[in-house]
């Protein structure tokens, strides 16, 4: 009787693991780990005061595929970097009731773990999924924090100005380096390793985060009517085609 039920076990074993298997092949997106699933509320809510904007929400299931909203793209080559810097954008983290956009970020991507001051906005301590390099980052006190994240922009500023913005209003280009949808909590060596680069010169180590960050691009790129170079369109194609069902973020058609 046990020899039996050892076999039946291991075929049940052998076969759910084979259908496993076979599911992951057909949509790896659909078992890649997803980070900052409460993006979406995060852009809609960043200056409000209610706790359950910081709550995960399901993403949205009827936005436009990445690999659509890329199509929409214009195509071109990178304008000269003549004149760029970082106050063509912005002065400073914008505040709102004392609370800067940088703390906001932090609480955003922490999420509940995030400890916060008595000041109720800066925050001291958490923990998180650091999406770049795909390691867990847990931090005590405020110093660790700031010299081991930073808050970066996914389409970084230089990049943007290169491919657009420069031809635009300055409240435009302060909209670009402010918005939450071009902002995430990232560790700071690897920051500084991506440095102004687009996906055809860098992307995350950490592979399971290189279709949302590619989504994420585009769709910043999308919102705000940037353009892309052939190089850099390539190498958001090559990403996607292993997550042809990974959605745009904050963006119809």
């Amino acid at each position: 009787m046990g020899s039996k039920y050892r076999k039946r076990r291991i075929f049940w074993g052998v076969g759910f693991l084979t259908f496993f298997t076979f599911a992951v092949l057909l949509n790896p997106a659909a078992w890649e780990k997803v980070y900052f699933s409460n993006v979406i509320d995060g852009i809609k809510n960043l200056f409000s005061n209610d706790d359950e904007q910081y709550e995960s929400t399901v993403v949205d299931e009827n936005a436009p595929l990445a690999t659509a909203v890329l199509e929409k793209l214009e195509v071109k080559g990178r304008a000269p970097k003549t004149g760029y810097s970082r106050d063509q954008f912005y002065d400073e983290w914008p505040k709102e009731k004392g609370c800067n956009l940088r703390q906001r970020i932090l609480k955003r991507d922490f999420g509940e773990s995030a400890v916060l001051a008595d000041d109720n906005c800066t925050v001291i301590g958490g923990k998180f999924i650091e999406p770049y390099i795909g390691e867990e980052k847990e931090f005590s006190d405020k110093n660790q924090i700031s010299k081991g994240i930073q808050i970066d922009h996914i389409v970084a500023l230089s990049d943007a100005w290169q491919k657009g913005a420069q031809y635009k209003s300055k409240d435009a280009r302060y909209n670009i380096a402010t918005d939450p949808l071009n902002l995430v909590a990232a560790d700071a060596s690897a920051n500084m390793q991506k440095s102004d680069g687009d996906a055809a010169t860098w992307l995350p180590k950490n592979k399971s985060f290189r279709c949302q960050y590619v989504a994420r691009q585009i769709s910043v790129k999308y919102k705000y009517e940037l353009w892309v170079s052939s190089a850099e369109k390539d190498a958001m194609q090559n990403v996607l085609a292993k997550c042809p069902e990974e959605r745009a973020v904050g963006v119809t058609l």
